[in-house]
Parts: C-alpha cells; structure tokens; sequence
C-alpha cells in the first residue's frame, strides 16, 4: 500500500480530475469495468476460457477493457491509473497537468488509445488518404552491431514521425494508396485482395537515405500481454522447428532480441516480428517512438542529432513519463483481460474448429498454452489459455514479405498473431482489417494473404466448398 499512497500523491500533484479518480478507486467504489470482469456464473466450458481464470464475459464494445478477473483487489487501483494514463491525452511541456506533459516535439499520436482504441485494434488508411495512426518503421540494411537489431535511417531513425507539435515541421506526410488483386476459390467464386502502396511527401528534414527501407505497421488489440509474457521461454523453444526435422513444412523460430533494461539478449515476444522481449519494453517503446515521452528505460528524445538543430522545445522532465506512472501503465497492459469465446459447443463452431486444425492453421495458431509459475503476477501463474499462437517467426511467403530484417526475423517471416478476441473486433473498433498492415478487410482476406510456410494450409481453404469456409469462418468470429 506504500506504492499505491505515493503514487496516489504523485497522481494528486498533476490533475485533480485524476486524483479524483483514484481516491474514489482507493475508496473501494465498484466500477462497471470490475463489476463486468468480476461476474462469472453458471457452468462455463473450460474451452470458453480463453485466459483460464483471468477470462471475462463481455461482448460488448467494451469487450477488451476489463481487468483480469482474478486480478487481486490491491492491485486494482494502479490498473485503473494505468488506463487513465493510457487513454488521457498528453500535452506539450510546459503545463499545468505536470504529469502529463513533455509531448513530442515529434510524434504519431498524443495518446495509447489513439491507436489503440478501447484497447482494441486500429486500421489503415482508405484509399488515398494521410496516415494519422499508422507506424511506418525505418531501417538501413545490417545489423546494429550492439543489439543486433535494426539500423536506423540516420536522419529520421527508426520510426517516422507524421506529427510535431506547434513550431515545429512534422518528418513527412504518408498517403496510402490500395491495388486490388483478383484470384478466386478452387469452386471458381471470385475474391479480390489489395495490397498497399505508399509514398511519402512533405518529407521536412533532408533527403531519406537511398538505401532505406521502410514497413508500415497496424497497432494490434492489447489484450491478454501479461499471458504471452507469462509462457515459459521452454515452451517456445519447445515448439520451435527452425530446421523443420518433424517434415511437416512448418519451421517456427525464436527470435532473439535486446534487452535494454538487461543490456543482453532475449527471447522476443511483443511486435508484429516479436522484437520486443517483455511489455515493459514494448511500452517503454511506445511512448518513445509515438509519443516523444522519455522514461528511464528510453531516456533519449526520439528526433536525430540532425533534426535537433532545427528543433526548440521544452523537455517535461527527465524522464518525462515517471517510473511511478510508466509501473501503473505496464502493469495495466499486463492485466488487460482477454473475453471469453463465444458458442463453443454449438455444433457449427466445433465443425468449424475441426477445419482448422485439418487444413493445418493449427500448427502455427496453437490452440492451447500454459503459462509458467515464474512471475511477479500470480494472477497470470499456471493459467491454461488458448491465445492460438505460437509467437514464432515464421516465413509467409514473397506476398506479405516488407523486405525488412528485425532481428533474427527476415523480411518475409513474422510472429504468428494470437487470435483470441479477433471476432470482436468489429464490436470493439467498428472494422474487421487484419494483419501487419491492416491490408486484409476480414478475415477470410488474411487467409488468403498467407503464403510461404503457410501456403499449404492457405490452398487447402481455398479448395474447401462454400459452405466449408462459411463455417471455418464462423469459428474464427467465435474467439
């Protein structure tokens, strides 16, 4: 309770509007959110629970915001500060909300939640249109020859910046074009995909490095993080097959990433090609490359030595986001609860799921995990969940490839996503684009984007009746 009585009194400093919050939480007054995640009656299916006892049962567009329902009631306050600071927008330095502030002076959002609305999951652009939420990541070809990791373009680093605050000219403009490309099933019914174009424009510090390269990223839902980070790093192993010695076609691999809090390597898990090794750092991150905050972990501002000659702006601290706030928003993101799956005993969700793993989606989306006994969070110890990933790299094919090495990730292998929650994601965020770079406009479009390791279960869908990929579908929308 010390932590929690001094972070209370931080968050007090810095906006009574927060502080309110809090001493209201700290008071012990219910919310909808605990109410939601808290109520559990009835006979559930143990295949329903798709984070085993942090599950919770809410299909409404509020689905991916509750707390892990098992999460103990002390830690309940800093989850709620953590989702006040993750949703609030951040200001520029100086301001009277001090805790807040020391936004940019480049960034893509202001806030977590600009991206990833009501925890959720964000889309492209339409046709023609700015990218507003959209990351574009930058790298030159190699290797950092410290972390093994991306080089960064020189001027404009790893990740271009589409907004700056007042006075200062955003790195460049991104309009997104779509071309469609036609194919059909094996019964001859038509289906068009479109893949993204981009170019760059208003492009405000210098020419870009000839040699860059450049991949665009969709934020992902945030659910259930504090799961994945909980699976033994055994169990990956276990399930790789970078040689593929079973023959089966499948040869999933760990990637190996920096730590920057250890200064040393691990397994990656977070990312769209596991680059990023615990949430701590994935948030870290994020408030770095989005949102030009520093914290302890990413103490330097996100603009090049290049730009800072041509850059004023007023620092919010140093670090500008606390440890006291950045432990609040990490252990938010670590509880963020996954929903239950829905109908799992209705007989067209259990055909649909016999397709899946027949056609051969099983071998990478794994269907079920445990986590270990290894954590700080016993609330996400020894839980038996369904995520259906493997959070290997894997190689899918010259289709989806950006041409871009992240680690020991090549440009055409990516992290297998987890799809728990994937069929609320038109409840939640009003779309259904999926993959890296929301190219695909449902579900049954990413199917048909696979290729490379994944080209045998891809065709094997296509060749399914109608009727077959309807209910292979349905079972998707279940989870």
């Amino acid at each position: 309770m010390k932590h929690v009585s001094q972070l209370k009194s931080s968050i007090f400093n810095h906006g009574n509007a927060l502080g309110c919050l809090v001493l209201l939480l700290l008071a012990g007054i219910a919310t909808d959110s605990l109410r939601a995640s808290d109520n559990l009656s009835g006979e559930v299916s143990p295949k329903a629970l798709s984070g085993g006892e942090t599950t919770v049962f809410d299909t409404s567009k509020n689905a991916f915001t509750f707390a892990a329902r098992n999460l103990k009631a002390e830690r309940k306050a800093q989850f709620f500060t953590g989702n006040s600071f993750f949703n609030e927008n951040w200001v520029a330095a100086p301001a009277s909300t001090a805790g807040r502030d020391g936004l940019g002076p480049l960034f893509i959002a202001r806030s977590c939640s600009a991206c990833h609305f009501k925890d959720g999951r964000d889309q492209a652009p339409g046709e023609g249109e700015f990218a507003r939420t959209l990351v574009v990541r930058l790298s030159l070809p190699g290797k950092d020859a410290k972390t093994g990791g991306p080089i960064s373009e020189p001027v404009y680093g790893g990740q271009l910046q589409t907004r700056a605050l007042p006075g200062v000219k955003a790195e460049a403009d991104v309009r997104m074009h779509w071309v469609e490309v036609k194919g059909q099933h094996t019964d001859g019914e038509a289906y068009s995909l479109r893949r993204p174009q981009y170019a760059f424009t208003n492009v405000a510090y210098g020419a870009m490095h000839k040699m860059m390269r450049s991949s665009v990223r969709v934020a992902p839902a945030a659910i259930g993080l504090g799961l994945l980070e909980a699976i033994p790093v055994a169990t990956l192993e276990k399930l790789a097959d970078a040689e593929d010695k079973d023959g089966d076609g499948i040869s999933g691999r760990v990637n190996r990433v920096w730590d920057f809090a250890t200064q040393k390597q691990k397994v990656g898990r977070f990312g769209w090609k596991a680059e990023q090794p615990s949430v701590r750092q994935q948030v870290s991150g994020a408030f770095n490359d989005d949102m030009g905050l520093t914290t302890s972990l990413f103490a330097q501002e996100n603009h090049s030595t290049t730009q800072a000659k041509q850059i004023a702006f007023t620092s919010g601290g140093s670090p500008e986001v606390s440890d006291d706030i950045l432990n609040a928003v990490v252990l938010y993101s670590r509880t963020l609860a996954v929903p239950a799956r829905r109908d799992v005993d209705a007989p067209v969700i259990q055909k649909g799921e016999k397709l899946f793993r027949t056609i051969g989606c099983a071998k990478c989306h794994i269907p079920e995990l445990q986590t270990g006994a290894d954590t700080d969070l016993q609330e996400l110890a020894n839980q038996t969940i369904q995520p259906f990933t493997d959070l290997l790299l894997h190689d899918m094919g010259e289709g989806l490839a950006d041409g871009r090495d992240v680690f020991a990730a090549s440009g055409q292998e990516w992290r297998t996503p987890p799809l728990w929650g994937i069929g609320l994601i038109k409840t939640v965020n009003g779309h259904t684009e999926l993959l890296h770079d929301g190219r695909a406009r449902n579900l049954a479009e990413a199917i048909l984007w696979h290729g490379g390791e994944a080209e045998k279960a891809k065709e094997q869908f296509r060749s399914l009746s109608k009727a077959e990929r309807e209910v292979l579908l349905s079972f998707l929308e279940s989870l």
